[in-house]
């Protein structure tokens, strides 16, 4: 029950720091357009090509599962990572876990980096630059995060990983689901689920 109150809690408390920027920006420069959600990005996808889209998301899932399956050995028995608070706890830990998996991380990072940031950077830049900045962005805060306690190689290994998955949704956002973040959402909410299934069961 600790680790759900915590996880709840951490939740919010990501949501607020990650959508201060994003909202006041909203405020003063696209109140009159949009509800803050849809300017964000979290409306219904719209696709033309269901087939192409589905497949897609399909095969840069099991590109970079099957990457993280092989590169997580390297960095899971480090306690810094925040999957490890589900280390060993088996099947108690699966809602505090998809709680975490969905909302505390993927819900809230997709708002901020591919929301904001992403939308930003490519109506400044074009798509193929501002994308590929936004995607660099997410990956080296993830690898700075981890450098001091897993090393310059992991953090470089780790920053590679997570940027290259940014780009990735990033492109799924934009250019397959006319601005939506709900399939980078899915998509991410994934990868930490199944991260977090990955050191429940050891």
């Amino acid at each position: 029950m600790q680790l759900f109150t915590n996880i709840a809690i951490s939740s919010i408390v990501q949501f607020i720091l990650l959508s201060v920027i994003p909202f006041i920006w909203w405020l003063i420069t696209a109140r009159k357009e949009n509800t803050f959600f849809q300017w964000i990005g979290y409306k219904k996808p719209h696709t033309s090509d269901r087939k192409r889209f589905w497949s897609i998301i399909i095969i840069i899932e099991i590109v970079f599962l099957s990457a993280f399956l092989v590169i997580m050995p390297l960095v899971y028995d480090n306690t810094s990572l925040a999957t490890s608070q589900f280390y060993g706890m088996g099947i108690s830990a699966i809602i505090p876990a998809l709680i975490y998996a969905f909302f505390q991380t993927s819900f809230n990072e997709e708002l901020f980096f591919r929301g904001f940031l992403g939308k930003r950077l490519i109506k400044k830049f074009g798509f193929a630059f501002g994308n590929t900045l936004q995607g660099v962005i997410f990956g080296s805060m993830h690898g700075i995060m981890l450098y001091s306690s897993a090393g310059l190689l992991k953090a470089v290994i780790i920053s590679v990983l997570t940027g290259a998955i940014g780009i990735c949704m990033g492109y799924v956002c934009e250019k397959q689901a006319e601005g939506s973040l709900i399939p980078s959402w899915l998509m991410h909410g994934t990868f930490n689920t199944l991260s977090s299934l990955s050191v429940m069961f050891l």
